[in-house]
């Protein structure tokens, strides 16, 4: 009985290793590329998404046939691979980012005003 159990064991191991390595790295990849196409399927019109490259758009257009999306990043017209899209971004996040983005772009066009109403070294002398 024991010499049976001894020329087992290495098959008992491979089969082990087998199962370990399908739930430690093949079942969460499922569960992501999953996820991933279920998100990718609800793409529509006017979301906020970043691609894997990490540019940040709004979807013009999404063509399903062809699994491509056009994005509109700042009046330039983009076009993707829906694979390509990593995430969508919240609609609250996105408003943050956007009056954020606003307040920073004032403060730079005031900033230069100052400074051109300072008299510069030569013009002091």
């Amino acid at each position: 009985m024991f010499k049976l159990m001894q020329s087992y064991s290495g098959i008992i191991l491979i089969v082990v290793m087998v199962a370990v390595m399908y739930f430690l790295m093949i079942r969460p990849q499922q569960k992501q590329r999953a996820k991933h196409q279920n998100m990718v399927s609800t793409l529509q019109k006017g979301d906020k998404v970043v691609t894997i490259g990490r540019l940040h758009g709004v979807i013009d257009s999404v063509d399903n046939t062809n699994k491509t999306v056009v994005l509109d990043v700042e009046g330039i017209y983009l076009t993707f691979d829906l694979s390509a899209i990593a995430n969508v971004v919240p609609a609250e996040k996105a408003a943050a980012v956007v009056t954020e983005a606003k307040s920073e772009a004032v403060e730079e066009t005031v900033a230069p005003a100052e400074s051109a109403s300072e008299p510069t070294s030569e013009e002091a002398k």
